[in-house]
């Protein structure tokens, strides 16, 4: 039970900082039109969390055969995600959310686009290639039931934070302000960049050792 506890902690910490709740539902809010009700809201959070638990089961069951078919080594993995998670810890740090970028056509387009709350908002702003990779690492390094189950209760939990971020990204936006989540944002990108870190190290270490290195 202990153990269970430990890594609920854990994989909950590491994926809440990688898709980062508060900084993904500023995003919303610079595509949300001016008009939106807070119906509308609501809906669009909904359909947002549904869509990411649905990538989540997808990865999850699928991610380790994708690389089986390709002959790819999850530790080339760890090395390859590390290195897309330190770009986006950077980012973070730097005060560049992920979606922030975007240009003002794709904000024009995704405003127009019927269904923004599924793409782009929950793909691949929210389920993006970084949190795609950490899924997959994490998989690979679960054996048991209770490992499996921390795992996924885990992502709940922050489907759930995602889905109470977007649903209150209003009422967020006027009490922390713009400066309040690029805080947030940027203290999440140093706990990003430190498990990139982590990933680049030990899938390195683990590629020369089985090499003979």
């Amino acid at each position: 039970m202990i153990e269970f506890f430990d890594l609920l902690l854990q994989h909950t910490i590491t994926m809440m900082a990688i898709v980062d709740p508060l900084g993904v539902s500023a995003v919303m809010l610079s595509l949300l039109p001016s008009t939106a009700t807070k119906e509308e809201v609501n809906k669009i959070a909904y359909k947002s969390t549904l869509t990411i638990i649905i990538a989540f089961v997808v990865v999850l069951f699928t991610g380790n055969f994708l690389l089986k078919i390709f002959g790819i080594e999850l530790d080339s993995l760890k090395v390859m995600g590390g290195i897309v998670l330190l770009m986006t810890g950077i980012k973070m740090v730097n005060g560049a959310i992920e979606g922030k970028n975007q240009t003002k056509e794709e904000k024009e387009e995704a405003k127009m686009h019927e269904d923004f709350s599924i793409i782009p908002l929950a793909i691949p702003i929210t389920f993006g290639p970084g949190i795609f990779a950490t899924v997959v690492i994490l998989k690979g390094h679960t054996h048991t039931f209770v490992e499996l189950l921390a795992l996924v209760m885990s992502f709940l939990l922050v489907a759930l934070a995602v889905y109470l971020s977007f649903k209150n990204s209003i009422y967020i936006k006027k009490y922390l302000g713009i400066t309040g989540q690029k805080i947030i944002s940027r203290l999440m990108g140093l706990i990003v960049g430190a498990i990139a870190v982590q990933f680049i190290l030990s899938g390195i270490y683990a590629l020369l050792k089985g090499y003979g290195y």
